[in-house]
């Protein structure tokens, strides 16, 4: 089963339906388990010298956490904070412990640090970002090596071994909950009653369907509510160059290459700038490309568009006779200044972590900006 059809389609039928739902049974019972034994203490959690804010989701990609998790670092930073990212890593083929994919000034070798850590990285200039599966040892090492104050997670609400002062949930406008089944039936990592553990729960590009507004309403009830908007900025080469306007692009016809969740968002986001597709290429969420997925890609159309996302693992070499662009979004948080004013009264208000006072107003880092502005990579 193809991942958009827990969004979009009907699901599969007779026995391999029947299979599915009995491992997605088997699936949120681990789930519930694993969470349950740090929540009554069988697992030990791990405190880190610092304030950890975790944003995570209910789905299995495809809801806004990754660059909202960019967009709330860049933030912190805009205010003084000595802040650092922290990736689980997926797609890295790296299998030390802790890696440093950028110090907040240079990207460092990018052939294995995974699409999610280099995603940050180009939306959070200034942000080290470390990656790793053990979140408590990447926060150690952020603190030893940045002297970080404030640890952001980006993926972060199903790890449990570390202890976090915030956990911010990103909910997708269209895509919702999808068929509200756990995996591989469905999209949830989660059943919907764990958002009953959010301190705040974000909608990205919304509104929600009426059906999934009442499922937030009915289990966070303790939770704060925020916007968050992505709006494209531009497109660039692959093989690099200037951002150029989308509206460029305007009555031209295109295909698309992603490997995402929800392929649709990206197409209807193409198709808002007035583009024609007529053509896609539509592989699974994470996928690790090859050259052989971009061979013949000029008899479908002349120009192709990728993301943010899948521009990482993409060659130029692998399609030179087609113009092959990326189309670069900017996120912002809706009322950013009190979203961010909220997080660090939440934080000021916890005993443990080091102290998130502000430093002096005369000397804010390099590149501060209004965190009202727009953020994208462009």
């Amino acid at each position: 089963m193809r991942r958009p059809d827990w969004f979009e389609g009907a699901g599969p039928r007779g026995a391999r339906r029947a299979l599915l739902r009995a491992l997605s049974w088997l699936y949120g019972l681990g789930a519930r388990l694993h969470q349950q034994a740090y929540a009554r203490g069988w697992a030990q959690r791990r405190r880190l010298g610092c304030k950890v804010v975790s944003v995570g989701n209910l789905v299995a990609g495809g809801a806004g956490k990754t660059p909202t998790a960019a967009w709330i670092a860049a933030a912190l930073r805009a205010r003084g904070h000595r802040v650092a990212l922290a990736s689980r890593g997926y797609g890295s083929g790296n299998r030390e412990p802790v890696r440093v994919v950028s110090d907040g000034t240079h990207v460092h070798d990018t052939s294995d640090a995974g699409e999610e850590a280099l995603l940050l990285a180009a939306l959070a200039p200034g942000v080290p970002v470390l990656v790793g599966a053990r979140r408590d040892l990447v926060g150690q090492r952020a603190i030893a090596a940045f002297d970080t104050h404030i640890l952001v997670l980006d993926d972060g609400f199903q790890h449990h071994r570390l202890e976090r002062d915030i956990d911010l949930v990103t909910v997708h406008g269209s895509g919702g909950f999808g068929n509200r089944e756990l995996l591989p039936f469905g999209p949830l990592r989660e059943r919907p009653d764990a958002l009953g553990r959010a301190d705040a729960v974000g909608i990205v590009d919304g509104p929600l369907s009426e059906a999934d507004e009442a499922l937030v309403n009915r289990f966070a009830t303790r939770a704060m509510r925020f916007e968050v908007e992505r709006r494209p900025a531009g497109t660039r080469p692959l093989a690099g160059g200037p951002l150029e306007p989308a509206a460029a692009l305007a009555g031209r016809s295109a295909g698309l290459i992603c490997g995402l969740a929800r392929p649709k968002s990206f197409r209807e986001t193409v198709e808002s700038l007035g583009i024609e597709v007529v053509a896609e290429r539509a592989f699974p969420d994470h996928h690790p490309y090859r050259a052989a997925d971009l061979r013949g890609l000029a008899e479908d159309a002349p120009l192709w568009l990728t993301t943010e996302k899948d521009a990482g693992k993409l060659l130029p070499r692998w399609a030179p006779d087609v113009e092959l662009r990326v189309l670069v979004l900017e996120t912002r948080v809706v009322e950013g200044s009190a979203f961010i004013d909220w997080i660090e009264d939440r934080l000021r208000a916890k005993a443990s972590g080091r102290s998130v006072a502000l430093p002096p107003a005369s000397s804010p880092p390099r590149g501060r900006r209004d965190h009202d502005e727009w953020r994208g990579s462009g």
